[in-house]
C-alpha cells in the first residue's frame, strides 16, 4: 500500500512540473509580409487574417516590413521568438533565389524557418505592349531572329524572375532580347505600359487589368496547363517552348524551432480557410492564383527543388550576387 502511494505521489508531482502547452493562440499573431502593401500575397494575407481572427478568436495584425528583396522582413521574423506568435508570409524569392543574389542574408533560408504551408500558386503571363506585331511566343522569337537587338523586356531586378524566363528564352532559342532591370514590378509595369520596354511577364492579378483595356496583349501562359481567365491563350508549352516556365508561390513559415503543435494548428487553420469555396472563388480563383495548400515536407521539398533549377538558370543568366 506505501508503495502504491508513494508512486502516485511521484507522478503527481511528476505531472505537476511538466510544462503544459497552452491552447494556441493566446495574444494576438503577427504577420510579416516582407513587400509593399497592396502587393498580391498581402493582398491574401489580409483577407486570410479577418477568417483566422474569427477561428482563433485573437487579431491577426498583418505587418509590412518590406526592403532589400524581402531580406528585411524575413530577417525580423528569423529573430522572432519560436512560439508562433510571429509568422513570414512571403513568395518563393525570399527562400529560393535571394540565396544566389545576395552574398550576405541577415537570414539562413535553410535554417531560419519551419515551413507550414504552401498556400497558392500564380503562373506567370507572358505579355508584351500592344504595339507589338507579335501575338504569341512563337510569333515573338521569329520576329526577334529577323529583327536582332531590337526588342527589350523588363523585369524587376537582376536574378528576378522575369529576368530568368527572358533570359531561358535567349539561351535556348539563340536570340537577344535585351533586358531593362527596374527597382519594383510598378516601375516595371509603367515602362511596360508606356512603350519603353515591349516585353514583360507577372500574375493575372497584376496584368488584368491592362489586358481589358487592350494596351498590353498576352503571348503565353508560362506554364503547362491553360489559365482559366484566358483559355485561349496558349501555353509555353504548347509553342514549343517546354523549359520557358514561371511561377510564383504564396507560403506560410516560422521561425526555426516552433512547437510542431503549433506550426500544425497554424497549418489546420490556414488550410481550413482554403478550403472554403467563397473565399476561393473571391481572394484566390478572382486573382488567377491556384490552391496549394501544401504541407510543410511539400513546401520544403519545393524549396530544395527550385533552389537547383534557380541556381543553374541564374548561372546562365550571367547574374553576380550582390
Amino acid at each position: 500500500m506505501f508503495k502504491k502511494i508513494t508512486l502516485f505521489a511521484s507522478s503527481a508531482l511528476l505531472l505537476a512540473a511538466a510544462p503544459v502547452l497552452a491552447a494556441y493562440p493566446e495574444k494576438p499573431v503577427n504577420v510579416i509580409v516582407p513587400f509593399a502593401a497592396g502587393g498580391g500575397i498581402d493582398v491574401l494575407v489580409r483577407a486570410m487574417a479577418s477568417r483566422l481572427t474569427a477561428r482563433w478568436k485573437q487579431p491577426i495584425v498583418v505587418d509590412n516590413k518590406a526592403g532589400a528583396g524581402s531580406a528585411i522582413g524575413a530577417a525580423f521574423v528569423a529573430r522572432a521568438p519560436a512560439d508562433g506568435y510571429t509568422l513570414l508570409a512571403t513568395v518563393n524569392q525570399t527562400v529560393v533565389s535571394n540565396r544566389f543574389l545576395y552574398k550576405r542574408l541577415p537570414y539562413n533560408p535553410e535554417t531560419s524557418f519551419a515551413p507550414v504551408i504552401m498556400m497558392v500558386k500564380a503562373d506567370q503571363l507572358i505579355v508584351a505592349n500592344a504595339k507589338l506585331p507579335a501575338n504569341s511566343l512563337r510569333e515573338l522569337v521569329d520576329l526577334a531572329r529577323k529583327k536582332p537587338d531590337s526588342l527589350n523586356f523588363g523585369s524587376y531586378g537582376n536574378g528576378s524572375q522575369p529576368h530568368l524566363l527572358f533570359s531561358a528564352i535567349n539561351d535556348h532559342e539563340k536570340i537577344q532580347l535585351l533586358h531593362v532591370p527596374y527597382n519594383g514590378i510598378s516601375q516595371n509595369l509603367t515602362a511596360l505600359l508606356a512603350g519603353d520596354v515591349q516585353l514583360a511577364s507577372g500574375s493575372v492579378a497584376v496584368m488584368e487589368t491592362h489586358i481589358k483595356s487592350g494596351r498590353l496583349k498576352p503571348l503565353a501562359v508560362a506554364a503547362d496547363t491553360r489559365l482559366s481567365q484566358y483559355p485561349s491563350v496558349p501555353t509555353t508549352v504548347e509553342q514549343g517552348f517546354p523549359y520557358a516556365k514561371s511561377s510564383i508561390w504564396y507560403a506560410l513559415f516560422a521561425p526555426a524551432g516552433t512547437p510542431d503543435a503549433v506550426v500544425k494548428e497554424i497549418r489546420a487553420a490556414v488550410a481550413e480557410v482554403l478550403r472554403d469555396p467563397v473565399f476561393v472563388e473571391q481572394q484566390v480563383h478572382a486573382k488567377g492564383l491556384t490552391v496549394v495548400a501544401g504541407d510543410g515536407k511539400m513546401l520544403a521539398d519545393t524549396i530544395r527543388a527550385e533552389s537547383q533549377q534557380t541556381s543553374a538558370m541564374i548561372k546562365a543568366a550571367g547574374v553576380v550576387a550582390e
